[in-house]
């Protein structure tokens, strides 16, 4: 008996459909993009510009295929996975400081034998640590007042301060994202405000304290002043930055059209932390801002997705990755267009990227597992 295309996609496909529309979409689009920006530098190395097309088409297509596995799951699944996952990050982040491969004067990245493939741990840690928050929270909700005990919070906090401080030894930017999405998530979870205040000294005593002993300091410290003096006409804007606005004046309101970009030639890491300004110049202010209505989208849909959640805890699981998926594309966004200190935070869905764009499809893929509405086993 021959399945139709809609009861296949019925069968396989769960949960909001809109969120499988706009993360196809990005992933079509990102193919596009990337191919376009990277030509050049791949005609440059290896004679060929389809290299750069064919890797991080198929580094897509897996990004997809661990969206779909993550979805297929029970989300009440996560909340045991995460404790293994938080514990797993911190010797990981400490082994890439210590011993991973350094790019760009940071030790982000491990390689993995045999496949020689190298992953951020960071990538690891933001989905571990916001999925056990998210449980912890959900368990404060079903315990009354006078019942309970403010070493959970404790507990909550010190994870957070831990794994934050791990990842600004080599990656200010994402520590600090991080650190935003789960005060924003403990705010969600009606954490007192004192618990919020003691949060956030946590975090800045022992990021300011890995900072200082970490590798980006002078990175950071250089970025934050750029950037202020620039804002106060003191001196021009970064190389990167002055080409990224060079970009976005190129694009007009209907861009260049599509592989017509002239600043790939000139704008660093065109497939990365500025694929924002390559959208803008080559599909022109109409294409940039379908880009960020998709991604406000993305964040109505993930919220609505609450709104299926039978527990507390599916609620604030979608919460916390939908907030951190999309605060990043706005921070990103934001560099291309000087309204923030430039970050290397790169673009959700859109940039060239190795091991991130699985996690990010697995994050991705459990919102939508909580929009699926399947009913808990436990009161998490």
């Amino acid at each position: 008996m021959t399945i139709s295309a809609k009861a296949w996609l019925k069968d396989n496909l769960r949960g909001d459909y809109h969120i499988w529309g706009v993360v196809l979409f990005l992933s079509i689009m990102s193919v596009a993009v990337v191919y376009s920006a990277t030509g050049t530098m791949a005609y440059q190395k290896l004679k060929s510009t389809e290299h750069y097309l064919f890797k991080h088409g198929a580094l897509v297509v897996l990004g997809l295929a661990c969206m779909w596995i993550a979805h297929r799951v029970n989300y009440i699944y996560y909340a045991r996975l995460s404790r293994f996952g938080m514990w797993l990050s911190v010797p990981l982040l400490l082994w890439a400081y210590f011993k991973g491969a350094n790019l760009n004067e940071a030790s982000r990245w491990i390689t993995i034998p045999l496949i020689n493939q190298t992953f951020q741990p960071s990538d690891l840690a933001k989905l571990a640590l916001i999925s056990n928050l998210a449980a912890m929270l959900a368990k404060r909700q079903y315990i009354r007042k006078e019942q309970y005990d403010p070493s959970m919070l404790v507990n909550m906090i010190g994870w957070i301060g831990i794994i934050c401080a791990c990842i600004v030894l080599s990656n200010t930017s994402t520590a600090a994202l991080l650190g935003a999405t789960c005060f924003l998530l403990m705010f969600i979870g009606r954490v007192p405000g004192k618990y919020l205040m003691i949060m956030v000294v946590v975090c800045l005593v022992l990021g300011s304290l890995a900072l200082m002993l970490g590798q980006r300091s002078k990175t950071a410290s250089n970025r934050i002043t750029n950037f202020w003096e620039t804002f106060h006409g003191r001196k021009p804007p970064e190389y990167q930055v002055e080409q990224s606005y060079i970009a976005l004046a190129h694009g007009g309101i209907y861009g260049q059209g599509p592989g017509n970009s002239h600043q790939r030639n000139f704008l660093p890491h065109p497939y990365s932390d500025f694929i924002f300004a390559m959208i803008v110049e080559e599909y022109g202010l109409i294409g940039g801002v379908i880009i960020i209505a998709a991604y406000l989208y993305l964040l109505w849909r993930g919220m609505r997705a609450i709104q299926k959640a039978n527990r507390a805890y599916g609620g604030l699981l979608s919460a916390g990755l939908t907030f951190s998926i999309v605060i990043q594309a706005m921070i990103n966004m934001a560099v291309a267009v000087g309204l923030v200190p430039v970050t290397g935070q790169p673009l959700p869905l859109l940039s060239m990227g190795g091991t991130s764009l699985l996690f990010t499809g697995t994050a991705i893929g459990i919102i939508i597992s909580v929009s699926r509405g399947e009913a808990d086993e436990s009161k998490i």
